[in-house]
């Protein structure tokens, strides 16, 4: 049938800094089977740094027919930038609180309980000033921290 999608698991292996984090060697994404050996990332990376959601990558079965990406191929101009929400009512509550103030900016997210974490996928298309903006005052108002996961240039040029 034309139109259907070839989704398979990809893992990224993980480096670990000196503090332990990211908490895991390894994040598996599911992604949608692209030309050849690449793929088409479909999933908001928690703690992959440096891919987005919609990027193009290169990938390699090893001898358990694991999927492991090996680089980058093309950059989808996607950003993710993950938030720590600090208090606010319940760790569920607060995440949830998170991805409804960045939903009327056409951000949309994931959180992840074990974690009190949420990653935001920010299109291209999204103001990238106005979400930036708001990433940086939740920040000051001490509702959240966050790490720029997956950046552009636009992003970096944004005040």
């Amino acid at each position: 049938m034309s139109g259907e999608v070839d989704l398979v698991k990809v893992v990224f292996e993980l480096p670990q800094d000196g503090d332990g984090w990211p908490p895991a060697r390894t994040e598996s994404m599911w992604a949608n089977r692209r030309n050849g050996d690449c793929v088409e990332l479909n999933n908001i990376p928690f703690f992959v740094r440096g891919f987005a959601a919609g990027d193009i990558v290169r990938v390699a079965a090893d001898e358990e027919g694991v999927l492991w990406v090996k680089e980058a191929v093309e950059c989808s101009d996607n950003c993710v930038i993950r938030i720590a929400p600090i208090d606010g009512g319940g760790e569920s509550a607060a995440r949830q609180a998170v991805l409804d103030a960045f939903a009327p900016l056409g951000v949309e997210g994931e959180g992840l309980a074990r974690f009190n974490l949420v990653a935001l996928h920010v299109p291209a298309s999204a103001d990238i000033q106005a979400v930036k903006q708001l990433v940086i005052e939740g920040a000051e108002d001490g509702r959240w921290h966050y790490e720029e996961g997956c950046v552009t240039d636009e992003w970096r040029a944004a005040g």
